[in-house]
């Protein structure tokens, strides 16, 4: 698999969501914040600030998900990345 262009292949990272006080999230209350966290799986032939392995968030409303291989992956543009950890 190899993206082009400005797209990047990432893997989400599943993160528990707590309140300030200490109360986890569950997955439907976790549907409300905007950016997720991902490690990136591939970059496109054209992304220059990203690189293979780095974890980032982008915005979750980004992007479509697609099987390959049996493995889920997220597509989503350079564009999207709001933070590279």
């Amino acid at each position: 698999m190899k993206p082009i262009n400005k797209y990047i292949a990432v893997t989400q990272v599943k993160e528990e969501v707590r309140t300030d006080s200490g109360l986890m999230l569950t997955g439907d209350d976790t549907k409300d914040i905007r950016y997720r966290k991902a490690t990136v799986n591939k970059v496109g032939t054209e992304v220059s600030v990203v690189n293979d392995g780095d974890s980032v968030y982008y915005d979750g409303a980004a992007g479509h998900t697609m099987v390959i291989d049996g493995r889920h992956y997220t597509i989503i543009q350079e564009r999207d990345v709001v933070v590279v950890l």
